[in-house]
């Protein structure tokens, strides 16, 4: 039997609604004994409630006022998708409400920010908390994990990962709050999509030793709807250089990409791993193809290009042959917050996990040293 997460949804927007769908697809999951249940949903916009009650059957409950939906005890988690400067007062909000929590990235509009949301975390321990990065269980981010898990790549050589779209190559698009500082924050796109490139890295421990970074502002005005054109002050693109020092004193660079601006790219989340002793690569820009290298002296130096299929960190009844896709990348991220919090870490069904607030605070000192280091190079 099931154990049901009550869940409340504030900022009923695109992530919003794939929420919603991911709990809806709940019976693709195969075996898996906790299930999301959406009762509530919140949203300034009152015309965004008409999808999710024309969509939603178990939903009970709307409100304009999230400190609304937090005083109903019939909710016992949210998911939380609202603008960057708005997280470090509703994401407080909520954990001193006593809900679980889903909040989208980069969890604060900054540094301050997000400090303010960790000691709240901390005066409230019995609140579990993480932050969304769904790209990384795509089934070759999953087998990249896997084999770092299990097999020995050697002396790592370089690591590279990113997140890269152009939905802003066009100039004419108009403006939103992701190309507004007082919203986005001084990140610009390193907060909105660097937690989808640093996800991994930090999960096995490769906080850099020192950082340097590229930032650029490529469309530095847009139409504003009014028939105004208005400033863009948010970085289009940022390549962050990084070094990495093991524990062992072995050091090797990381690079981070993440960029609005990256012709020809849809939605691209990549990571490269490379060894002494094994490399492996993958791109969603090729969701069927995972690259592998495996490596011995004096041994031919040969990519296998591995044909992947449907291979998820959560099992589903999709067919091993079948093509995965975003909205199954979200669901087995959802999958994996509803997991750990019913069984805890140990107990869960596989070990890949969400994004801890340890990991997003990391992101953040990142991003900070980022905007220093720019601002100290042009200078």
């Amino acid at each position: 039997m099931s154990t049901e997460i009550r869940f409340g949804v504030i900022g009923l927007g695109l992530m919003g609604r794939e929420f919603a769908s991911a709990a809806a697809r709940w019976i693709h999951l195969s075996g898996l004994d906790v299930r999301p249940v959406l009762v509530a949903a919140c949203d300034t916009n009152e015309k965004a409630f008409d999808w999710f009650r024309a969509s939603v059957p178990t939903l009970q409950f709307t409100t304009t006022n999230y400190q609304e939906l937090l005083a109903r005890p019939e909710v016992d988690a949210i998911y939380c998708a609202v603008p960057h400067n708005l997280h470090a007062e509703v994401y407080c909000d909520i954990i001193q409400a006593g809900k679980h929590l889903l909040g989208e990235k980069p969890f604060g509009i900054d540094l301050a920010a997000n400090e303010k949301i960790n000691d709240t975390i901390a005066a409230h321990p019995k609140v579990f908390v993480r932050c969304s990065s769904e790209l990384p269980f795509y089934p070759g981010g999953i087998a990249i994990i896997r084999s770092l898990l299990e097999d020995d790549f050697g002396e790592f050589v370089e690591v590279e990962s990113g997140l890269l779209h152009s939905s802003d190559l066009n100039p004419e698009k108009a403006i939103n709050w992701k190309r507004m500082i007082e919203f986005n924050g001084e990140y610009g796109c390193m907060g909105d999509l660097g937690m989808h490139a640093l996800h991994v890295p930090l999960r096995f421990g490769w906080f850099p030793r020192r950082v340097q970074a590229q930032l650029t502002k490529i469309v530095k005005e847009r139409p504003d709807g009014k028939g105004r054109m208005v400033p863009c002050r948010t970085w289009d693109n940022a390549t962050i250089f990084s070094e990495v020092e093991t524990a062992g004193g072995h050091c090797f660079p990381i690079t981070l990409h993440t960029k609005r601006i990256a012709p020809g790219e849809t939605n691209t989340w990549f990571l490269k791993v490379m060894g002494t002793k094994r490399s492996m690569a993958f791109s969603t820009k090729y969701p069927r193809t995972l690259q592998v290298m495996e490596y011995k002296p004096g041994g031919v130096q040969a990519w296998q290009h591995i044909d992947l299929g449907y291979q998820s960190a959560y099992p589903t009844i999709t067919g091993a042959i079948f093509e995965f896709g975003f909205t199954d990348s979200i669901l087995q991220m959802w999958a994996a917050f509803c997991d750990e919090l019913v069984h805890g870490r140990s107990g869960m069904h596989q070990p890949f996990y969400c994004v801890t607030p340890e990991e997003a605070h990391q992101s953040h000192l990142i991003f900070t040293e980022a905007l220093r280091s720019h601002a100290a190079w042009v200078a």
